[in-house]
């Protein structure tokens, strides 16, 4: 934990000393010390649009689990779902989430829905794939063994292929819940009035470089923050899972 501090600390001091000594113009990069600045000064506006960016996070990152974790169910016992579902997911996400947050902003409109899709749509690849991929890990004499004991499907999924699909499912949330950040903002800055996103492309028109600056700090606050609280459930909750993955 000390270290990540002090090399952050270290890049901070670096940025504000380089700032300095080039006499480089606050609309070009402004200073740490004027972004910390620029974040009190515009604290009520930032913790106004950080929360309206919070709940298009939180919003999109649990509508992809709802979606994502039938789909994986399907991908992992029927071979049929696996080969029409899987070109879909990857041509899903091989067109950039840029390209179709204005399309999506013609057909639904500038609202929570098209955020909330937006974010939707960058999240969930991951949750479908290392869900599906953890549930088809499971080892062969484990369902051996539930066949042998008669379990039925549903048994089997929740005592078994589950919990052995644990460590890749929060490896999967992790990833998912930093991209509902991206998500997020991406939808901001095509169809919103509040957000980060909103805040950083309005600053930026009128050359406000340090707020903006300050609406990314929080960004990637909010992303630090969000990160963590899902490992830290996994830790206190799935303690066997974070132990097999530092195995």
């Amino acid at each position: 934990m000390v270290i990540p501090i002090v090399a952050c600390l270290a890049l901070v001091a670096g940025w504000e000393l380089c700032v300095d000594l080039l006499a480089i113009p606050d609309f070009l990069l402004p200073a740490p010390s004027m972004v910390v600045a620029a974040a009190i000064e515009s604290g009520g506006r930032l913790l106004q649009h950080g929360l309206a960016t919070l709940g298009t996070i939180l919003g999109g990152f649990l509508l992809s689990i709802v979606i994502s974790f039938p789909i994986a169910i399907g991908i992992a016992y029927s071979r049929l779902v696996s080969n029409a579902v899987y070109p879909l997911l990857v041509a899903s996400q091989s067109i950039p989430i840029v390209a179709i947050a204005p399309i999506l902003v013609t057909a639904l409109g500038t609202g929570a829905l098209t955020r909330l899709t937006v974010t939707f749509l960058i999240a969930f690849f991951p949750v479908v794939i290392n869900t599906s991929a953890g549930l088809l890990a499971t080892p062969p004499e484990l369902i051996d063994l539930a066949r042998v004991l008669r379990l039925d499907r549903r048994r089997e999924l929740t005592l078994i292929r589950l919990p052995h699909a644990t460590p890749q499912i929060f490896s999967g949330l992790k990833v998912s819940i930093t991209l509902s950040v991206i998500g997020a903002v991406v939808a901001e800055f095509s169809a919103a009035d509040q957000g980060l996103g909103f805040l950083i492309v309005q600053s930026s028109a009128f050359f406000k470089v340090p707020t903006s600056f300050a609406s990314v700090s929080v960004l990637a606050l909010i992303g630090i923050v969000l990160f963590q609280t899902i490992a830290f459930i996994e830790r206190r909750c799935f303690a066997w899972a974070a132990a097999v993955k530092l195995n």
